[in-house]
């Protein structure tokens, strides 16, 4: 489904409704709420909004478990990290308990940090396959989502929940969940906005089949929640809600 807003303000507000009725459901149905966050720059808004008095106090934190769908090679405390950005925008400003923070051992050789995020994973889930309750995800303007990037040897991947990977143009290293880990969560929400990212998004929803170029599409069935200017070259589907 498609959900086109005016403005990143608006996506915000819309994503946080879904976060807090996410948790709210899972805490009621199994006693934990588990949440992969985004990085990238449009999340920052969503965190702000989740940490404010009106939105903090609807959600029990206690019983929340943040996780994150990928994370650069970098210390914790250096500014391009994601754990960084969700600490100083969200984390910081809720009573969420340290021990319920899973974040990603960027400082570690890629592959150890990867290898362990999956141990994680696997402790916290058990011997099932993990099912993230929510898990929200950006998209470049090259259609990569995560740190699943066009090209690259982790699109195949089919065994393992986490993997490094090294984007060239970046010149960096990153951790990722795969396309299979992702595509399991019970919910999946896309937050996408600008004009810049309005052909990728176009490629992805009414293009050609092929993901290797255009890996947001190896993800299924989520939610998208746009702006005007990001969906203006998608014909009017059906499913499209113009939202305030």
């Amino acid at each position: 489904m498609i959900r086109v807003f005016d403005n990143l303000e608006s996506i915000s507000q819309a994503a946080a409704e879904i976060f807090v009725e996410a948790a709210s459901e899972a805490i009621a149905a199994r006693g934990r709420f588990s949440v992969a966050l985004s990085g990238g720059s449009a999340p920052h808004r969503l965190h702000e909004i989740l940490a404010s008095e009106s939105f903090r106090e609807q959600v029990n934190w206690k019983s929340v478990h943040a996780f994150w769908g990928d994370e650069r090679c970098v210390p914790p405390d250096d500014l391009r990290s994601n754990f960084r950005m969700a600490r100083e925008t969200l984390l910081n400003h809720v009573p969420i308990p340290a021990e319920n923070i899973h974040a990603v051992h960027g400082e570690l050789n890629p592959s150890q940090a990867a290898a362990q995020y999956e141990s994680e994973l696997k402790k916290y889930f058990g011997v099932e396959q993990p099912v993230f309750d929510l898990i929200f995800l950006g998209m470049g303007d090259n259609a990569h989502t995560a740190s699943l990037f066009p090209h690259t040897p982790v699109l195949n991947e089919k065994e393992k929940w986490v993997a490094d990977v090294y984007v060239k143009e970046l010149d960096m290293y990153r951790v990722t969940f795969t396309a299979p880990l992702i595509n399991q969560a019970d919910q999946i929400v896309f937050l996408v906005s600008g004009v810049d990212k309005a052909h990728a998004l176009h490629e992805v929803i009414e293009g050609a089949y092929h993901p290797q170029e255009v890996p947001a599409q190896l993800i299924r069935h989520p939610l998208w929640l746009v702006d005007q200017a990001a969906s203006h070259k998608l014909a009017e589907p059906a499913e499209t809600e113009l939202a305030d």
